[in-house]
C-alpha cells in the first residue's frame, strides 16, 4: 500500500476533524480515518486489541441484548459512522494495543519509535482516528476485542511501550484505568476513611489497594459493591476493611449504610468507579461536609452531580475523573509488580492464569 505523506498537521489532531469545523477530535462528530494519508505529526499503528471503556461496553451490551454478533456489529457501525470508537450514548471510548506501522517525518526526531514497536495508547478511542477491517474475537467478560485495523496517534497523544514483564491484554486492561490509582494516591491521606463505589471492578480494585496503602493502619477503606463477581473478588483479595453489598443507585440506602458503619462521620474521600448511570447522589451523600468525591466513572453526569449536591446542601469538592496523571501508566503497572495477589487475580480473570 502506498501512503501519501502530508505536512502541516495540527499538534492536537484537528486536521483529522471532518465535522463540525473548529473543534478538537474528542468532541468532533466525525474524524477522517483515511490512512492512505499520513500527516507529518502522526503515528500510524496496526491495531491488535481494543479495550472498550467499561461504561460504553456495558451500554452496548444492554442495547444489543448481550448478543455477541450484534455487539460486534454495533462497534463496527460506530467506528464506520464516526471514524473513531466514540459511543454516542456514553461519550466514552477506550484504548488500544498495536504495532507501529509508520512514523510521520516531523515525529521522527521527537520519538524513538520505529516500525514494529508495540505500544498501548494512553488517550481515549473517542478522539483516536480508527478503522476496523474486522473483529476477530470479542471477549464480553473483559470488554476487549481482538481486531484487524489501523489507527493514528497525534503529536500530543500519549502512549507507552508495552512492558516486557506483563501480558499484553492484562497490561491493556490496567492501563485503560491507570488514572484511577494515580489520582487516588493524590487524594487519600493517612488516617482517612475512604469509600470506593464499584470496589470490585477493574478500576475499583486498584483504587482500594492504593487507598489502603495511603490511609495506613489508622485509616479505613470501605467497598461498595453489588455484583456477586465483584464481591467474590473483594473477599479473596482482602483489600477493604469492610464491604457493603448495596445498589449504588439507591442513594438513601448507601447513605444509611455508611452513616451507620462510620458512627455518623461519613467518608473523607469517596471514589466512584462504577459503569452505570445514576450513582452521583449516592457518592455525594456518603461523603462528609468538605470532603472529596472523585468521579472516575465515565457514566457520571455533571448536571446530576452539581445540582444534586446543591439540592441536599452538601459542600464537597467534586473532581472529574481525568484519565491522565503524570507517570500514571508506570504507576499502575507497578501495583501489579508489587501486589502478587492482585496480579494473580487479574491474570486469572483475563484468562492468563
Amino acid at each position: 500500500m502506498t501512503i501519501e505523506n502530508r505536512s502541516g498537521g495540527n499538534p492536537f489532531g484537528c486536521h483529522r476533524v471532518t465535522a463540525p469545523s473548529g473543534v478538537l477530535p474528542q468532541p468532533a462528530e466525525k474524524l477522517d480515518n483515511n490512512f492512505d494519508i499520513l500527516w507529518d505529526n502522526e503515528l500510524l499503528v496496526d491495531v491488535d486489541y481494543l479495550n472498550i471503556d467499561s461504561a460504553s461496553f456495558t451500554q452496548i451490551r444492554a442495547e444489543q441484548d448481550d448478543d455477541e454478533e450484534a455487539i460486534c456489529k454495533r462497534i463496527q457501525e460506530i467506528v464506520s459512522n464516526r471514524g473513531k470508537m466514540h459511543n454516542p450514548v456514553t461519550g466514552s471510548g477506550g484504548m488500544f494495543i498495536g504495532r507501529v506501522a509508520a512514523v510521520g517525518e516531523k515525529l521522527r526526531e521527537k520519538c524513538e519509535l520505529v516500525a514494529g514497536d508495540k505500544i498501548v495508547s494512553l488517550v481515549s478511542l473517542s478522539l483516536t482516528p480508527l478503522k476496523i477491517d474486522r473483529i476477530i474475537r470479542l471477549n464480553k467478560k473483559t470488554d476487549q476485542a481482538q481486531i484487524k485495523g489501523r489507527a493514528v496517534l497525534f503529536e500530543n497523544s500519549l502512549y507507552a511501550r508495552m512492558p516486557d514483564d506483563i501480558p499484553e491484554t492484562l497490561a491493556l486492561a490496567v492501563l485503560d484505568v491507570c488514572g484511577a490509582p494515580a489520582q487516588t494516591a493524590r487524594l487519600v491521606q493517612v488516617g482517612q476513611t475512604v469509600v470506593v463505589v464499584g470496589a470490585g471492578g477493574k478500576s475499583g480494585l486498584l483504587c482500594c489497594w492504593e487507598a489502603r496503602k495511603r490511609a495506613g493502619i489508622n485509616g479505613r477503606v470501605i467497598g461498595i459493591e453489588y455484583s456477586e463477581e465483584g464481591l467474590q473478588a473483594l473477599g479473596s483479595l482482602n483489600l477493604c476493611d469492610e464491604v457493603i453489598r448495596t445498589d449504588a443507585r439507591n442513594a438513601l440506602e448507601c447513605y444509611g449504610a455508611i452513616l451507620s458503619c462510620t458512627d455518623g462521620r461519613l467518608a473523607d474521600v469517596v471514589i466512584n468507579c462504577v459503569n452505570i448511570d445514576d450513582t452521583e447522589l449516592s457518592s455525594i451523600m456518603m461523603c462528609r461536609q468538605r470532603g472529596k468525591v472523585y468521579f472516575f466513572s465515565m457514566a457520571t453526569s455533571f448536571t446530576k452531580a452539581a445540582l444534586g449536591a446543591e439540592g441536599i446542601g452538601k459542600d464537597v469538592d467534586m473532581l472529574v475523573g481525568n484519565g491522565y496523571a503524570r507517570g500514571h501508566a508506570e504507576y499502575a503497572l507497578d501495583i501489579l509488580r508489587v501486589s502478587t495477589d492482585l496480579r494473580a487475580f487479574y491474570e486469572t480473570y483475563y484468562g492468563l492464569g
